[in-house]
C-alpha cells in the first residue's frame, strides 16, 4: 500500500466520526465573543466516547490555546482518545476545549517596554507588529471562557494546560501568576527569551510564597543545536520547579525533534509518564 493512500485513510477514519457526530457526542464548534478581546473566538470541544447530555459523569478539562483545526486541535485530540482507551488507559476521558487562534503573538506575550530584546534570539520587530495582550487573554480564559464551559458542558474541577512556543511562554505566565486556574501544565519548547527571560527572573521570588496550590508540570525541549537558549531556558525553568516542594515537575529532553515537530511527541511522553506517576485522574 502506498504511503500516501495510508494516510489518507487514516484521515478518513478519524475525520469520518468527527463529521457524523458533529455538535452531539464527539465534536462540536461554537462561537463565543469575548467582551474582554472585543472580538468573537471559535471554539473548537472534542467530548469523550462517553459523553452524554443525559449522563451524570463529570469529566476534566484539557485547555488549548492552539486549539483551531488548522493548528494542534486534531492531533492533540487523537492523542487523547488514544490514550484514554481502557486497554492503553494513559489519560482519562477528558473534554478537550481548543481556543482558535486571531493573533496569537499579541495575545501570547506579556506586555514589554521595547522588542530590543528580539535582536538577541534573532528575530525582527517586524515579525512582531502586535504583542503585550497575555493579560486580556488570561482574563478571557478565566472570566468568560471557563464560566462558559463550566455552565454548558458536565466538567469536573480538573483542568489541564497544554501549551507549545508561545503557547508554553503563556502556560509559564499562568504558572508563575495564576497558577491555581490550572492542576497540571505541559510546557513544550517555551519561548521564555521573550521580555529578556523576565519570568525566568522572576519565577524563584514567585515560587518561594507558600500555601501555593499542589500542581504537576511537564516540561519539554527539542534538539539543543536548533536554538540552545530555548533548551537553556527550558531546562531553567525545570530546574527551578524542582525546588519547589508544591510543584511535581517532569523534564523530557527530544535531540530528534525541533521547535516545529516538538509538540505531538512531547505530550505522546507526557500522558505516558504521568500515567505512571498517577498524577491525573478523573475527580
Amino acid at each position: 500500500m502506498k504511503p500516501y493512500f495510508l494516510i489518507a485513510l487514516l484521515w478518513c477514519a478519524f475525520c469520518a466520526p468527527l463529521t457524523l457526530h458533529a455538535q452531539t457526542s464527539v465534536f462540536r464548534q461554537q462561537q463565543l465573543h469575548s467582551a474582554i478581546l472585543d472580538e468573537s473566538r471559535t471554539i473548537n470541544i472534542y467530548l469523550p466516547d462517553t459523553y452524554s447530555d443525559d449522563d451524570t459523569t463529570h469529566y476534566p478539562v484539557v485547555y488549548l490555546p492552539d486549539g483551531g483545526l488548522s493548528e494542534d486541535f486534531l492531533h492533540v485530540a487523537g492523542l487523547m482518545r488514544f490514550d484514554a482507551q481502557s486497554w492503553v488507559n494513559r489519560f482519562p476521558k477528558a473534554i478537550l476545549i481548543g481556543i482558535e487562534n486571531t493573533n496569537r503573538q499579541r495575545d501570547f506575550t506579556y506586555a514589554v517596554a521595547d522588542l530590543d530584546f528580539l535582536k538577541k534570539v534573532g528575530f525582527s520587530k517586524e515579525r512582531i507588529p502586535q504583542y503585550g495582550g497575555s493579560g486580556k487573554y488570561i482574563s478571557f480564559i478565566q472570566q468568560e471562557l471557563m464560566p462558559y464551559i463550566a455552565d454548558h458542558y458536565r466538567v469536573s474541577g480538573r483542568r489541564i494546560y497544554i501549551g507549545e512556543s508561545l503557547a508554553g511562554l503563556l502556560g509559564t505566565e499562568l504558572l508563575l501568576y495564576h497558577r491555581e486556574l490550572f492542576d497540571t501544565y505541559f510546557i513544550f519548547s517555551p519561548s521564555l527569551w521573550w521580555g529578556n527571560e523576565k519570568l525566568l527572573q522572576d519565577a524563584a521570588g514567585l515560587l518561594a510564597h507558600k500555601g501555593k496550590k499542589q500542581v504537576n508540570v511537564f516540561i519539554a525541549a527539542p534538539a539543543k543545536d536548533e536554538m540552545p537558549l530555548m533548551y537553556e531556558d527550558a531546562k531553567a525553568l525545570y530546574d527551578l520547579l524542582q525546588k519547589d516542594k508544591e510543584t511535581r515537575s517532569w523534564f523530557e529532553y527530544l535531540p530528534d525533534e525541533t521547535h516545529a515537530t516538538v509538540m505531538h511527541e512531547a505530550l505522546y511522553r507526557a500522558f505516558r509518564k504521568l500515567s505512571v506517576a498517577d498524577t491525573i485522574t478523573a475527580h
